[in-house]
């Protein structure tokens, strides 16, 4: 079976790739909470998994992981995959989705705080089973201290909302799928701005990437993010069409998409050495995403240790 990605599936992540890189430069990280959101939104990204009824393309979750993964390689801020990918979803019928007019925040199952809620016209919360929907005005948040300077977490409250039908597991899943995505660009990212610099840092006469232990940490790397990138595009065909086996699927993709950015993130750190801490290189950026990605929407562990429960019951079925 060819898992490849379609010459349509890569263009649009090539045009993603350029806005990004025009809109979103690491200066902006700096100064701006929602850089290129309004690009994006003109190119129609938002809507790229609405359905076409509101305006949107109607895409399924596997057509959209290059850009995903775009939007990782940027460091892209605001909640991306909340208002692109877990909105469409819970929120069909709102026109405002595909126009890029309406920011969504999400506060998922077993999680303390909100990343980005301050930024939501739109809080979608699991309770109970099921989502609630809850407006801006409706909301009070505090400010908490997280990993991510670009992906600020809230402590939430609220007295009215609306409840929603959809189970929860069914978003969750595609929620994990898009932040494996993003994953694999973060990881992609730290290793190519690694490579970089190994290859014109110097130490005793010579490049730091020629040392042995030096390539085999970046090959370490590189071979963990190869092996994740297609166990991400197989659960997003798996939450597209279905099939058995799907939550075994997710987990393995998010959490092999987590161990690959989060040892990106560690041997970015090591070549870098005590440079790699500093406020004033913008590595950090990309190594704060990582660790943050790693543990939204499941954490490494409860993913491998969900993986773990499924072949030891039994679960052993291959694609398709």
């Amino acid at each position: 079976m060819n898992f490849g990605f379609t010459d349509e599936q890569l263009a649009l992540a090539a045009t993603v790739r350029d806005v990004l890189r025009a809109h979103c430069p690491p200066a902006a990280l700096r100064s701006e909470r929602r850089p290129a959101w309004e690009q994006l939104a003109a190119l129609g990204f938002f809507g790229l998994l609405a359905p076409p009824e509101s305006d949107g393309l109607g895409l399924g979750l596997a057509d959209v992981l290059p850009a995903l993964e775009e939007t990782g390689r940027a460091c892209l801020p605001g909640p991306v995959v909340e208002t692109a990918v877990v909105a469409p979803y819970l929120l069909p019928d709102n026109p405002k989705l595909a126009s890029g007019a309406l920011c969504v925040a999400v506060l998922p199952p077993g999680q303390a705080y909100a990343p980005d809620a301050d930024l939501a016209d739109l809080l979608l919360v699991a309770r109970d089973g099921g989502w609630r929907l809850v407006a801006r005005e409706s909301v009070r948040l505090v400010p908490r201290t997280g990993p991510d300077p670009c992906r600020p977490a809230f402590e939430v409250a609220f007295d009215e909302s609306e409840e929603l039908g959809g189970p929860v597991e069914r978003v969750l899943r595609r929620a994990a799928v898009a932040t494996a995505a993003q994953l694999i660009g973060v990881a992609r990212e730290l290793l190519a701005v690694t490579v970089a610099y190994a290859r014109v840092r110097t130490q005793f006469g010579a490049a730091i990437g020629s040392f042995q232990a030096v390539k085999h940490q970046l090959a370490d790397a590189a071979v963990a993010v190869e092996f994740a990138a297609p166990l991400v595009h197989r659960a997003a065909l798996s939450v597209d069409r279905g099939v058995p086996g799907i939550d075994r699927d997710v987990s393995a993709a998010k959490a092999a998409a987590g161990e690959a950015a989060v040892l990106a993130a560690r041997v970015a750190l090591q070549v870098h050495g005590a440079i790699g801490y500093t406020e004033e290189l913008d590595l950090r950026f990309w190594l704060a995403r990582a660790w943050s990605l790693s543990a939204a929407y499941g954490t490494t562990a409860a993913h491998r240790e969900r993986v773990r429960t499924a072949l030891l019951g039994g679960d052993l079925r291959r694609w398709p």
